[in-house]
């Protein structure tokens, strides 16, 4: 079985308690919390009552999604602020960011002085029983798998590990390719349905794209020394709209609830 998750970022424009309300009467078991908004870093209290409250209604604060980019200023610095307010919520994994753009434009310094601070913040968090994620994303060194592979085994940690998501346009074949590269490095995955249009991205609904997460998911093996459940964190619906969340969730519970022998 795979846990069904939400990304908090998905809705911004509600309070942390009406997101917890929402998940909860979705089936969604897992949260990945945002810093940006919902749980801002340095908060500890209010972090700590987030935390309570998810258990309190049957929901696993599972990350805290930071905004902490490895490469940049003052970052190994940001990030101590960030590990006491993931303790203080109860989430056992923190996503971070690499770099501000791709490895083709940022140069081979940039690469290895984000993984000498992404391996310094993982040393932080397994202290604490904390692993770290970076997101793999446009614009930062985490754009291509090759490239996400080059950074990792540069900073070589063991705590240290990569989300994953669909890059849209580039298709399923090299959606596949990718969860394949990165499997000796994959956590949790991002879960949405986005298509490229003349006028750039458009965000759909899930079921439009079932098949191809079908296909995503039955490929979808984490690295062995990942140390949680499976988790696929919805992230972003059509037009920030409820009525589509309640649509797309529905699509994600069924993907996480297929039979091993339905793969």
């Amino acid at each position: 079985m795979i846990r069904p998750g939400l990304c908090s970022v998905t809705f911004r424009a509600l309070d942390a308690e009406a997101v917890v309300d929402l998940a909860a009467q979705s089936g969604v078991e897992a949260i990945e919390w945002g810093a940006d908004k919902h749980v801002l870093p340095g908060d500890a209290d209010h972090a700590r009552r987030i935390g309570d409250l998810c258990r309190a209604r049957g929901i696993v604060p599972a990350s805290y999604g930071s905004y902490v980019r490895a490469g940049t200023s003052e970052a190994v610095q940001n990030f101590g602020p960030v590990l006491d307010t993931a303790r203080a919520l109860g989430a056992t994994n923190i996503r971070v960011w690499a770099g501000e753009a791709k490895r083709a434009d940022a140069g081979e310094a940039a690469l290895a002085g984000a993984a000498r601070e992404l391996r310094e913040m993982a040393r932080r968090a397994a202290d604490h029983g904390v692993t770290v994620s970076v997101e793999y994303h446009r614009k930062s060194l985490t754009e291509e798998a090759e490239d996400t592979l080059a950074l990792l085994e540069a900073a070589d940690h063991d705590n240290l590990f990569s989300y994953w998501q669909p890059v849209p346009g580039r298709g399923r074949a090299r959606w596949l390719e990718e969860l394949a590269m990165l499997t000796p490095h994959l956590g949790d995955l991002h879960v949405f349905h986005w298509i490229m249009t003349e006028a750039g991205q458009e965000r759909r609904p899930l079921g439009e794209g079932i098949d191809d997460w079908r296909a995503l998911f039955d490929a979808w093996t984490p690295a062995p020394r990942w140390p949680h459940p499976r988790t696929g964190f919805l992230e972003f619906v059509r037009e920030d709209a409820e009525s589509q969340f309640h649509d797309d969730i529905q699509h994600l519970l069924a993907l996480c609830r297929r039979p091993a022998d339905a793969r």
